[in-house]
């Protein structure tokens, strides 16, 4: 006479296995699997000065820990590091729905970053030369001022020198 198996504790087991495995896929979609370690940002107060730093930071902390987060939490998360000067009575008046966080960014950019910065970008990039620079260093730094300077096609091959 065969012996029948233990169906419930087969089940057990395999229910176990499922609930370790979807711990295991869920923290490395937040980057904790890893370890992954990211330093939380600075207040940003609305300094126009600011904003592409402060933009580049929740950018990042996104991209490694929020990308299971729903867009409005993420959205809250940024605007909790949104504090003092201009920015609290900007943030007060934020209403609208964003469907992403860069819409978002985009938008505090728009913002606080004003022209001022961008002129000031476009500015550093007229001014950038290799120098004594290895070419790799100066294409990367070329390659950020052109980012913050608002100049794309032509006009920025241009400053390329």
């Amino acid at each position: 006479m065969s012996q029948q198996p233990d169906y419930p504790a087969i089940i057990r087991r395999l229910q176990e296995q499922i609930t370790t495995l979807s711990k295991q896929v869920a923290g490395r979609a937040g980057g904790e699997a890893a370890g992954l370690e990211v330093a939380k940002h600075q207040v940003f107060d609305g300094t126009p000065s600011r904003v592409s730093g402060f933009m580049t930071a929740c950018k990042l902390y996104d991209k490694a820990r929020m990308r299971e987060v729903p867009v409005e939490e993420q959205i809250q998360w940024v605007l909790s590091y949104v504090q003092g000067g201009v920015a609290d009575i900007w943030k007060e008046n934020v209403l609208e729905e964003f469907e992403t966080v860069g819409e978002f960014l985009a938008e505090v950019k728009k913002e606080f970053g004003g022209g001022e910065e961008e002129s000031g970008k476009a500015a550093e990039l007229r001014k950038l030369e290799q120098g004594e620079r290895m070419m790799e260093e100066f294409v990367q730094e070329f390659k950020r001022a052109a980012r913050e300077s608002g100049y794309e096609g032509r006009p920025l091959v241009k400053e390329f020198k």
